[in-house]
């Protein structure tokens, strides 16, 4: 299916756009792992997907942790179909602005 090109204030912020650059070719990823890849801290980037999140963009869930003893889970993130294809529109309309 052939993506229209549109640009996305939402998604074009740096910490944003590499976020997707993390989140488009998996399924989800640990938000730990993601904040130590932006190098932002965990507030930083729980603020930047609660945003995303309340676009519909993002997807969290929490689940216990299989390596740790004690009550706390562990944070997933995702993107969501609407995410997904609005982010292939943000690449499609910077790909249209270099050519």
């Amino acid at each position: 299916m052939p993506v229209e090109p549109r640009f996305d204030e939402a998604i074009h912020a740096p910490t944003r756009l590499r976020l997707y650059a993390i989140l488009r070719p998996l399924d989800g990823a640990e938000f730990s792992m993601i904040a130590g890849m932006l190098e932002v801290s965990e507030a930083n980037l729980s603020k930047t997907v609660r945003n995303l999140v309340a676009l519909g963009y993002l997807d969290i869930s929490k689940q216990a942790s299989p390596k740790r003893s004690d009550a706390r889970r562990t944070t997933t993130v995702k993107l969501t179909p609407h995410g997904r294809h609005a982010f292939d529109e943000h690449l499609a309309a910077l790909r249209a602005m270099t050519e």
